[in-house]
């Protein structure tokens, strides 16, 4: 369900643990250079938009296989339909084949047993 070629969140991830005064000096650098931030935002920004751009091609990969399978689903539910037409199609004409041979038996039967003897029985 979740892709797996997605790009490490190398941005979200826990600083490595360091001393309380490499944090207090980071800290107070920080807090009086502002420029340290700005150094970041590009980088975020950066990472934002390739984040976008692959969420973005991944939907777009997505879109397509599902219009795929749309149109073959349309063309399986066509062939379906084809085939569902010509079994009763087929059915119907079995029924009228079996109605007109057992209107030629009859008649047949009818013409056999007229002559002086009859020759078929029952049926």
């Amino acid at each position: 369900m979740f892709p797996q070629n997605r790009p490490p969140l190398t941005h979200l991830q826990a600083p490595p643990v360091a001393s309380a005064a490499a944090v207090l000096v980071t800290t107070n650098a920080s807090a009086t250079t502002p420029q340290t931030l700005k150094l970041t935002y590009p980088e975020t920004l950066d990472r934002i938009k390739e984040e976008f751009q692959f969420l973005q091609s991944q939907y777009h990969s997505l879109k397509v296989e599902c219009e795929k399978l749309a149109s073959e689903k349309t063309e399986i539910h066509r062939h379906y339909v084809m085939y569902y037409e010509m079994s009763y199609g087929l059915n119907i004409e079995m029924h009228k084949q079996a109605a007109v041979f057992t209107e030629i038996r009859s008649q047949v039967l009818l013409a056999a047993c007229q002559g002086p003897v009859c020759a078929f029985t029952g049926a």
